[in-house]
């Protein structure tokens, strides 16, 4: 401006020398006079500079919770927990797993030194409690979730059998006094277990029925086995589940279904022009006519004629024996499979969720199965009843094939949308033998999935990877806030996207593999990370950390020296 106020250039001409500068660049230049200040904030200008720094696509709009562009520019700079500020050496050996209490006042973490440690959320992390699992023979701890009110803790991990057989064990930890209140068998290990209700939980068992055939039962067990009455069950078989082809179930997890018309951030589908990667199969459709099988008698005179057609020589081209047994398996489960139940919309149903296969070991397919509200106790027939019945396996409700190897789950924070890393087949890849699956791809992609509408939403998010070949990849954990999702990965780094923007906005450095992230319930801005070089990290926005450090107002003359005299 001249001396008299008036402006030398018009403000469209500082909006077009400012298109060309960074963002730092512009906020500098706002505090030359009123006038650049005004035009640093243009909302034109930060819309400009926001998709050009964040490398946003064009057609993807504004948050919609966001007020302004460049409140969203700030958000994204300044509210993400990429700070380390402070590293937790507690561990001796590989931490595996981190899970925060509802209230996000506590956190606990396992580890391969076969520890649970249980953890107090200050300003300042400290250790709380940390129970020792080697005299209940186990080899490790892996994963760990708070009940709903914070009140018992459950805790996974791998149990060290006779003759060194190796399997799965649940215990529950009583969080007030830290008192081991129960301890339930689960196989195989990494179907990790899950809460169902506050005194309810989730556990596995696997029986083999040939050597690439088996059956998972889901059991439902009640958290305080101590029950003195005998008329009261402490488990109950929730669900029967043949497995094909090698493969089991694995990675349980319950989704609330009472939120999915009120998400914390709806994403809508991806580019309706673009191909699904994921194919979802909804098996439990209404349709009068789609059956659950032939009835039992049509599934003997069809297994007579197959079993006939191949004593005879007349099945061509000939058939391996893995592909007989899964021929056989499927013929026999025909007939003998409940359907899924048919309820009317209810806000208390949940769905269980898990990991699964038809083709191969590798687990390659969600599962879906609804729990219906007089599912989610162990009241009701005792243990064994009910077993008469033709129909002894249970129908899911819905599978998603992701064509890939799932290293990772984590629900949304309304539970609505299910998050998927997977490492892909390559395409096209036909699984020849169960016990050889296709190689898997270095890249992580993490997949979205819509509970309510079973559809897979948004592109794939990329930037992580990892490197172990099939028969030695391993869970990475991941999970997800109101604004944000982060995983782990194997390239020593952990990494948060911004969920509706589709983008990356920061990398966590580790020495090693990072297997486990979480946010803290209550506070997004809060992140730990955990790692194969057995620490635990803590990292904040730069916001907090702004705030944090802060320097506290200096008392006044007169409180010093009254202070100084009271002394």
């Amino acid at each position: 401006m001249d001396e008299g106020g008036t402006p030398l250039l018009p403000d469209c001409l500082i909006y077009q020398i400012f298109l060309n500068l960074g963002p730092a660049d512009v906020l500098a230049a706002g505090l030359v006079c009123r006038q650049w200040q005004a035009v640093s904030r243009d909302e034109f200008l930060w819309r400009e500079q926001f998709y050009r720094y964040y490398q946003v696509a064009r057609d993807v709009p504004r948050h919609p919770a966001a007020t302004s562009w460049y409140e969203e520019f700030q958000r994204l700079y300044d509210m993400v927990p990429c700070v380390e500020v402070q590293t937790l050496r507690e561990h001796s050996d590989q931490v595996l797993h981190l899970s925060f209490s509802h209230s996000g006042y506590q956190f606990a973490s396992c580890s391969k030194d076969c520890t649970v440690k249980i953890w107090n959320n200050d300003l300042t992390i400290s250790l709380l409690h940390s129970a020792d699992m080697r005299p209940y023979n186990w080899s490790y701890t892996q994963f760990s979730q708070f009940n709903q009110d914070d009140s018992l803790l459950l805790a996974s991990g791998v149990f060290l059998g006779p003759h060194n057989s190796s399997s799965g064990e649940i215990a529950v930890i009583s969080l007030d006094s830290f008192v081991l209140l129960s301890r339930v068998r689960n196989k195989p290990y990494d179907v990790f277990g899950c809460w169902l209700t506050e005194t309810s939980l989730i556990s596995g068992n696997l029986h083999r029925i040939g050597d690439i055939t088996s059956c998972s039962v889901l059991w439902l067990n009640h958290a305080f086995q101590d029950v003195e009455s005998e008329n009261i069950n402490v488990v109950k078989r929730l669900f029967k589940i043949q497995n094909l082809n090698a493969s089991t179930i694995r990675t349980v997890m319950v989704a609330d279904c009472s939120r999915f018309d009120s998400p914390d951030l709806l994403l809508d589908a991806g580019d309706p022009a673009a191909p699904p990667c994921c194919h979802v199969f909804d098996l439990g459709s209404d349709s009068e006519d789609e059956v659950a099988g032939p009835a039992p008698a049509h599934t003997k005179e069809g297994l007579q004629r197959f079993l006939d057609r191949m004593l005879d020589g007349r099945t061509q081209p000939q058939l391996s024996e893995c592909v007989l047994e899964t021929r056989v398996a499927k013929l026999l489960a025909q007939g003998h499979t409940k359907p899924p139940e048919r309820s009317t919309a209810s806000t208390k149903n949940k769905y269980l969720i898990f990991t699964t296969g038809c083709l191969t070991y590798s687990p390659h397919q969600i599962g879906i199965k609804q729990i219906l509200p007089h599912q989610m106790t162990t009241a009701g027939p005792v243990l064994g009843e009910g077993r008469g019945s033709d129909a002894f396996f249970d129908a899911l409700d819905h599978v998603i094939d992701v064509h890939g190897h799932i290293i990772g789950m984590g629900l949304s924070p309304d539970n609505r949308y299910l998050y998927v890393n997977s490492r892909a087949w390559p395409s096209g890849a036909v699984v020849a033998d169960p016990m050889q699956p296709p190689p898997i791809a270095e890249e992580i992609d993490l997949l979205v999935f819509d509970l309510k509408t079973m559809r897979e939403v948004r592109r794939a998010l990329r930037a992580h990877r990892a490197y172990t070949p099939n028969d030695e990849c391993f869970f990475i954990f991941l999970d997800v806030s109101r604004d944000f999702v982060a995983s782990g990965a194997e390239d020593r780094h952990g990494y948060i996207w911004d969920r509706h923007y589709n983008i990356c906005l920061a990398k966590l450095r580790h020495e090693d593999v990072v297997n486990s992230v979480a946010f803290s319930p209550q506070e997004q801005e809060l992140l730990l990370t955990a790692s194969d070089d057995a620490t635990i990290k803590a990292w904040r926005s730069p916001r907090t950390v702004r705030i944090l450090q802060a320097p506290r107002p200096r008392p006044r003359p007169f409180f010093s020296w009254f202070a100084s005299q009271r002394r």
